[in-house]
């Protein structure tokens, strides 16, 4: 049986901080190891072998707290890597690779606070900015939950997550929305377990993390051709919101996002092709009358993209950001203008169209491909079937007497 301590080496220098080191005990073997991290003498409480906590206004708590977490992780990840390497006789002869697994200096920080600040970070390397967004979403939100105090995940329990789930609740968070968060933090801890930082103790098998049936935000065509024949000549802001909501449905409800990044390259010989910013998957659709007298409406820009959402280089996602906020804003006086009791957005759009081609009978599949969903198990397998001129028909259909 191997026990593993943490102690505290004061430094040799008086009024120096001193050193944190791993003790591993078996029988007659021992071996230490430095952590890396250092502390003050009066921070360390010899007798209970643990950081002494100052209080929340010191300026040393923020620095202790996330050291405290961090430790506790590293000494799961030792007590890891000694159980698989067969004791301290084994860590001994492979310090190293035990030197290597502690410490400061690791790629993914240790801390369930680092650890999803890091996964966020890497994920906007990569280009998944949405996907960053959603990350840091969940980070700030479960930090607000804890005030800020960060945590190793050996930390992380069922009765925390239990009580996470509650606050959200209590905040008025929708079931769905809590339970975003619970996936994405979910995720984050399994990738914890996996790289060791952590035993799998199962803290999400009681709070809920699927996703309930919400209201369909859907209309009829008639709903969509009263909102493209409304008269507002003299709204032009209002016109512009209404153009590029019937843009979207027009092109089998493409989202604002891949809206935004239309390039004019995109555009050619009758067809529209783009990769969709979610997924991923390349999409390629005929371009319509009604795509086109849209897009006339607009003079060309000196940027390379198609529809005037964003009309400069630089900043671009910030732009479709701040155009996606006045659209959804200005859908809303548009629907009490055509008299619906609906707070429209983009979304409908989306949604609206795949409602009415179902309700005209496009197979199922057709529909799955029309709006670029790659990952759905009951339509998947029909995808590769499917060729373009098809979609391209239900679209057409669809949009005969826009």
């Amino acid at each position: 049986m191997t026990s593993i301590r943490l102690k505290f080496r004061p430094s040799a220098k008086p009024g120096r901080e001193g050193s944190l080191v791993f003790q591993l005990i078996s029988g007659r073997s021992v071996r230490r190891i430095t952590s890396g991290y250092k502390i003050r003498a009066d921070e360390w409480d010899a007798e209970c072998g643990r950081i002494i906590m100052p209080q929340r206004s010191s300026p040393r708590y923020a620095y202790l707290a996330e050291l405290r977490s961090a430790l506790c992780g590293e000494l799961e990840r030792l007590r890891r890597l000694v159980a698989q390497d067969g004791g301290v006789a084994a860590v001994a002869s492979g310090g190293c690779k035990a030197a290597a697994a502690i410490g400061p200096g690791r790629t993914a920080p240790g801390s369930v606070f680092g650890f999803i600040g890091w996964q966020a970070r890497r994920k906007g390397s990569l280009g998944r900015v949405r996907s960053a967004e959603t990350y840091r979403s969940a980070l700030n939100s479960f930090m607000r939950f804890r005030n800020g105090a960060d945590l190793a995940f050996c930390a992380l329990d069922a009765e925390l997550i239990e009580s996470y789930e509650a606050w959200m609740l209590k905040g008025g968070l929708a079931r769905n929305t809590t339970s975003f968060y619970m996936r994405i933090l979910r995720t984050n801890y399994r990738l914890a377990v996996e790289q060791g930082l952590t035993h799998d103790r199962h803290p999400f098998r009681r709070v809920y993390c699927g996703m309930d049936k919400t209201v369909k935000r859907s209309v009829t065509f008639g709903v969509i051709r009263k909102i493209r024949q409304l008269d507002l000549a003299r709204k032009p802001k209002l016109d512009y919101a209404r153009d590029m909501f019937i843009f979207s449905f027009c092109t089998r409800g493409m989202s604002f996002v891949d809206m935004a990044y239309l390039k004019k390259t995109d555009l050619r010989g009758g067809y529209l092709t783009y990769r969709r910013k979610k997924t991923g998957q390349l999409l390629t659709m005929e371009w319509t009358r009604q795509m086109q007298g849209i897009l006339d409406k607009y003079a060309p820009s000196a940027t390379p993209y198609l529809l005037p959402i964003v009309t400069r280089e630089g900043g671009e996602r910030r732009q479709y950001q701040n155009q996606m906020r006045k659209v959804n804003r200005r859908l809303k006086d548009i629907a009490r203008l055509a008299g619906l009791a609906l707070p429209l957005s983009m979304y409908y759009a989306r949604h609206s169209w795949a409602t009415i081609a179902r309700g005209k009978n496009v197979p199922l599949a057709v529909i799955s491909e029309g709006l670029g969903h790659d990952s759905e198990a009951t339509t998947q397998i029909y995808l590769d079937s499917i060729k373009s001129s098809e979609v391209d028909k239900a679209n057409r259909m669809i949009l005969e007497n826009l």
